[in-house]
C-alpha cells in the first residue's frame, strides 16, 4: 500500500510543476514522462488502493469515496484532446483531490504510530 501511495504523492508534485509550466497542449511538451502517463499511473493507483481498503477499518468507506470522486475528475482530464496547464492546475486545486492526499496521509500516520506492519489495516489492539 505505501508504494501505491507514494505513486499517488509523485504524481500529485508532478502535476504541480506541469501546471506551473503555462502549457496549452501535451502534445507540446519535451521528452521525459508525459502527463497522460502520470494521471494514467495515478489512476491504477488510486484504484488499487481502492481495492486495498476493505472496509474493515470505519473510515475506509470515506476514503473509497474519496478515491471514486477524483478517479472521476481523472477520467474527465484524460478524456480531453488536450491537457492544458490550466486543466491540471485545476485538477490539482479539486477538493477530492486533496481529501484522497490527506486520507492517505491519515491511514498512514496512524498506522505507523499504531505500529502497523500494513498502513490502513485496523489495529488489533
Amino acid at each position: 500500500m505505501e508504494d501505491r501511495i507514494e505513486v499517488v504523492e509523485t504524481a500529485y508534485e508532478f502535476m504541480l510543476a506541469y501546471a506551473a509550466q503555462g502549457r496549452e497542449d501535451d502534445a507540446t511538451a519535451e521528452a521525459g514522462r508525459s502527463v497522460r502517463t502520470v494521471l494514467g499511473d495515478l489512476d491504477g493507483a488510486l484504484t488499487e488502493l481502492e481495492g486495498a481498503l476493505d472496509g474493515e477499518e470505519p473510515f475506509h468507506a470515506v476514503v473509497r469515496e474519496d478515491i471514486g470522486k477524483t478517479r472521476s475528475a481523472l477520467a474527465l482530464v484524460l478524456d480531453s484532446p488536450r491537457i492544458s496547464s490550466e486543466l491540471v492546475d485545476n485538477l490539482n486545486a479539486s477538493m477530492h483531490l486533496r481529501a484522497v492526499l490527506t486520507d492517505l496521509f491519515l491511514i498512514s500516520e496512524a498506522a505507523r504510530i499504531r505500529g502497523d506492519a500494513s498502513p490502513g489495516k485496523p489495529s488489533t489492539r
